[in-house]
């Protein structure tokens, strides 16, 4: 039957009569499962590649579309299961090889495509941080046997593991859980099935629909309950994001859910994509997601997929079936693979970076070659005679063989590169240990040091990111309420007691402070959680991660009670996000909460020390560090810096508080440094290097010995 535009409205003009028929056989078609194309479809995944690729080049400006993985997961469940279906109805089993070597034909040769070029990338030097490489290397191999979901899930609680910038790879957790979809989904069906007809003699597609929607159900509630309690890792299980398939699944074996009544069709259609288009508009990485949440990006992509009529032009139906949507449709798969890949390297490219120009460029080198790969490597492949005229495992194999040579490489790239890694692990301990002369802070602090430049960068650009303090288990990480000190220096019980408390923040600062106190002969306590600054005003953080900041600062609060600590030390990230609660603003409830925990102590003639926030970056200056002159990484001080930093303004008039600021060390008037008398200041986007806190040494001493009232 002929579809194309111009013959459907010669059918409609033809007389009541005539599109009724048309209308009848739009409907049976419709109604056979998966049976034909569906064009409008094609314009569902386009929404979702662009919302995506378009939230990551401006996260932004759409601050939800990540929801794009979500449409994904719905038009995968119904087009798939909708396949398989027809297969089960029609001969009564499903030809699991056949199947799965159909969709390795389809989705790996892309894939595999894309992690070699990412296993190259990462190995060479110039264009990846050499600080990088074990994560990149790691990552690769995960996402090649396609697991990089639950690599994530099972790291994903860690704060200080996800303080440095993403890999290349990180985007392939949807396609690692989609993959684990396309080998669990048939096999539920197929066992569905069997016991339908074994048991009960009923009908196949009824049981397959049946348990399809008992696992869905019972995913929902997974996925509401595990976003509750452990939000980081719900992100990526398996068994948490399969009711989103389950929903587009429930579509393609109940013809009835698939409306072709024109107003309904019409409401439907519109309908969802009003929603998306809200959605991806208004979500943001505050939303509790994915939990119930995501049931409303979900059920809107599934509206969208169930309305069927497309006899007007203006029914949304035909208009996402217009060439650009069907074309971008087309290449999404592609589009979605290389979109990352490219805004990850692009800032370590010389003359190039994330300015304006540069992503809208980007954006069309990402069309170009998803373009090309789709002509090129997805379609040849898939329907290549040496692997479609043979058995299924003979797919099957060549995708083993090809994922192996996949891995092997970024196990190469791993041997030629151990050996560097290990030299510039030593070079910062050597640095640590003897630093030069007049080096960073001292340069603008020390009258001796004024004037003073150097065009060394120390630690090197490409390995900034390791030089971090080492003692992750003083850290507790982000849904853990565990007060967990710990202690160093020394074990005199005469010796002055101090305490460093905080975030990230203060955690950044633990080495040097660990040397001050074994110099002077002091004794230390810690207490670090991620994203939980000393501070009494809940933050604005709802869920667990919340809940657990408020018992970690409950729990700190009553060992601080039982101790007694000459001087506090604390820091904290400048943005954190707080509950207004009764204060007219947020800021103004940070500024309270500080103060309110400082009193616990300072009521008790214990100083605290505190220090305004460093500046934070959009991206990791040392990317741009690695291939321009110091001056050009420069950034604008407006953009940079919080000016209105509540731990200034908490500390303002306060008895026993004593307020540092080295704004100056890092900032002129106009302009924030990347570094500062040859020491590279950051190891990430807002985390400075121990380096450089290092050289801030004399600056902490010299306030807690004031504090203390030590001469």
């Amino acid at each position: 039957m002929r579809t194309d535009p111009g013959y459907l409205r010669q059918v409609a003009s033809a007389g009541t009569s005539s599109r009724a028929a048309l209308r009848r056989t739009r409907t049976s078609a419709a109604q056979k499962v998966g049976s034909n194309f569906i064009p409008h479809v094609q314009g569902l995944r386009a929404i979702a590649v662009l919302a995506v690729v378009l939230y990551h080049f401006w996260p932004g400006r759409l601050s939800g579309g990540y929801v794009g993985v979500d449409i994904f997961f719905v038009i995968s469940g119904f087009l798939i299961t909708a396949h398989l279906a027809r297969e089960l109805n029609a001969t009564g089993r499903v030809n699991l090889g056949q199947f799965w070597a159909r969709r390795a034909r389809r989705l790996l040769p892309a894939s595999l495509l894309v992690l070699l070029f990412c296993a190259i990338v990462a190995a060479i030097p110039v264009l990846s941080p050499l600080s990088q490489l074990p994560a990149e290397l790691q990552e690769i191999v995960a996402s090649t046997f396609y697991v990089e979901n639950w690599f994530l899930a099972l790291n994903s609680a860690d704060y200080l593991a996800h303080s440095g910038d993403p890999t290349m790879v990180q985007h392939y957790w949807s396609l690692s859980l989609e993959e684990q979809f396309y080998v669990l989904w048939p096999l539920i069906m197929l066992l569905a099935a069997w016991i339908a007809v074994k048991y009960f003699r009923g009908s196949r597609l009824r049981a397959a629909a049946i348990a399809i929607g008992v696992v869905s159900v019972a995913s929902f509630a997974f996925c509401v309950w595990f976003t509750a309690t452990n939000p980081a890792p719900a992100y990526f299980v398996t068994f948490g994001r399969m009711w989103q398939f389950g929903v587009g699944a429930v579509i393609a074996l109940v013809p009835r859910l698939r409306v072709s009544n024109p107003i309904g069709s019409f409401i439907l259609g519109w309908g969802g994509i009003i929603v998306l288009l809200v959605v991806i508009y208004r979500f943001d990485g505050q939303t509790p997601f994915p939990g119930y949440m995501a049931a409303i990006p979900t059920l809107a992509a599934a509206a969208i997929i169930a309305a069927s009529n497309t006899e007007r032009w203006w029914y949304p139906t035909r208009i996402l079936a217009i060439r650009p949507m069907r074309f971008t449709g087309d290449i999404s798969y592609s589009l979605y693979l290389w979109h990352w890949p490219l805004i990850i390297i692009a800032p370590s490219v010389p003359f190039w970076g994330l300015s304006i120009y540069h992503r809208v460029a980007l954006v069309g080198i990402c069309f170009l070659l998803a373009w090309l790969t789709k002509k090129f490597v997805e379609d040849p492949t898939r329907m290549w005679k040496p692997l479609t005229a043979r058995r299924p495992r003979v797919s099957l194999w060549a995708s083993l063989a090809a994922m192996v040579i996949v891995a092997g490489t970024a196990g190469a790239g791993w041997a030629a590169n151990a050996g560097t890694y290990q030299q510039g692990v030593q070079a910062i301990a050597e640095l640590r240990a003897n630093p030069p002369a007049c080096f960073g802070a001292a340069v603008i602090l020390d009258e001796s040091c004024a004037g003073k430049k150097t065009d060394q960068i120390l630690p090197a650009p490409g390995f900034a990111g390791v030089d971090r303090p080492e003692q992750s288990q003083c850290f507790v990480q982000l849904n853990d309420a565990r007060p967990v000190s710990c202690e160093f220096g020394s074990k005199d019980p005469k010796a002055k007691q101090i305490a460093l408390i905080g975030d990230s923040h203060a955690y950044q600062l633990l080495t040097t402070f660990q040397g001050i106190a074994e110099k002077e002969g002091w004794h230390l306590t810690t207490y670090f959680k991620g994203a939980c600054p000393w501070n009494t005003t809940p933050l604005s953080t709802g869920g667990a991660f919340g809940d657990a900041c408020t018992q970690y600062r409950a729990a700190v609060a009553k060992q601080l009670e039982g101790k007694h600590f000459d001087a506090i030390f604390t820091a904290a990230l400048s943005t954190t996000p707080y509950a207004a609660g009764e204060h007219a603003s947020s800021y103004d409830a940070a500024v309270a909460g500080y103060r309110e925990a400082w009193a616990t102590q300072t009521s008790q003639g214990t100083p605290v020390i505190t220090v305004v926030d460093n500046p934070v970056w959009e991206t990791d200056p040392n990317k741009c560090l690695r291939t321009r002159a110091q001056s050009a990484c420069d950034g604008a001080r407006s953009d940079l810096l919080t000016e209105k930093d509540p731990l200034r303004e908490a500390a303002a008039g306060q008895k026993d508080v004593t307020l540092l600021d080295f704004t100056k060390v890092f900032c002129d008037d106009e302009t924030c440094r990347a570094v500062v008398g040859g020491a590279n200041i950051y190891r990430d986007q807002d985390h400075i290097t121990v380096t450089f806190a290092n050289s801030l040494a004399p600056q902490y001493t010299a306030a807690l010995k004031a504090a203390m009232g030590i001469g």
